[in-house]
């Protein structure tokens, strides 16, 4: 049985509060894992069964139950958390292929939350109570575990993320009930940033996006296309000076002379060198 998850709001910094509790946030994909009549099930957040893809995640539940975690993946080289590494996992299509992956380097899925449990909707219970259900949930598989929660101090838990690189923190109000599909201000995310200077290079008409580039060597080496974060005045100062700048055309997109810099943040640079959803936050001199 599939629930639609609940949403993290944006909090613009780290914080202190008596009435949250702190969780590392997961750089991986959400996972709803479903447990009813006793078969297993695993869904994105979109609704998309993935259950043949993880099959390191079919045992080890004997209850039926319904949860709400992230599912994640080691790189082997790295040792580290890695979103690029789960997204080689998840596009592999051949059974052979997922089993000897799931032998060799599994991944993990870690619960945060309780949903359902023995038939019992638990969405409207306040999140500590599904918090001291999960914890007494028996979990028999080494890749299933219980996300840690640290209590009031969200600006301690933020900078000891930042020292280990990790994608940031998820604030909780202790009394939140489950809000299904909805995103609330109740649960709120800290993204622990990487800030680049980048040249804009160029622009598409089809839809909008900037094209950003990064210093290599004597040249310059596409980074990724710029989405979020434009205001209405800077797309109107941009275009203003794009129009003397232009270099050229190909399709959709317009070419720029090399002049225009901007500082954005990003999740992180990718293995390819792209930027992981670059969200812009100004223009340089």
């Amino acid at each position: 049985m599939f629930i639609s998850p609940m949403l993290l709001e944006t909090a613009k910094a780290p914080f202190d509060s008596p009435d949250h509790i702190f969780e590392p946030k997961i750089d991986g994909h959400r996972m709803i894992y479903s447990r009813t009549d006793g078969e297993i099930r695993l869904y994105t957040r979109k609704e998309n069964d993935v259950t043949s893809k993880y099959p390191e995640l079919l045992a080890g539940i004997e209850e039926d139950v319904i949860l709400d975690g992230e599912v994640a993946q080691i790189d082997g080289e790295t040792g580290l958390i890695s979103f690029e590494a789960l997204n080689d996992r998840f596009q592999l299509r051949q059974a052979d292929k997922i089993d000897a992956a799931a032998r060799t380097n599994p991944v993990s899925f870690v619960a945060f939350d309780m949903l359902w449990y023995r038939g019992n909707d638990l969405r409207m219970l306040p999140l500590m109570r599904r918090k001291e259900m999960l914890a007494g949930l028996r979990i028999d598989n080494p890749n299933i575990s219980v996300i840690p929660y640290f209590e009031e101090k969200g600006t301690d838990l933020f900078a000891s993320v930042q020292e280990r690189g990790m994608e940031g923190i998820v604030a909780k109000e202790k009394s939140s009930r489950y809000s299904t599909g909805r995103r609330v201000k109740k649960w709120q995310k800290v993204i622990n940033w990487t800030y680049v200077d980048v040249v804009i290079t160029g622009y598409r008409t089809s839809e909008f996006g900037w094209l950003a580039a990064l210093p290599e060597g004597d040249g310059l080496r596409p980074a990724g296309v710029i989405e979020f974060g434009v205001s209405p005045a800077h797309k109107a100062a941009f275009y203003e000076v794009a129009r003397s700048i232009e270099s050229g055309s190909y399709k959709d997109i317009i070419h720029l002379e090399p002049l225009l810099r901007a500082k954005v943040k990003t999740r992180h640079v990718m293995r390819n060198g792209t930027l992981r959803s670059p969200v812009f936050i100004e223009f340089l001199a």
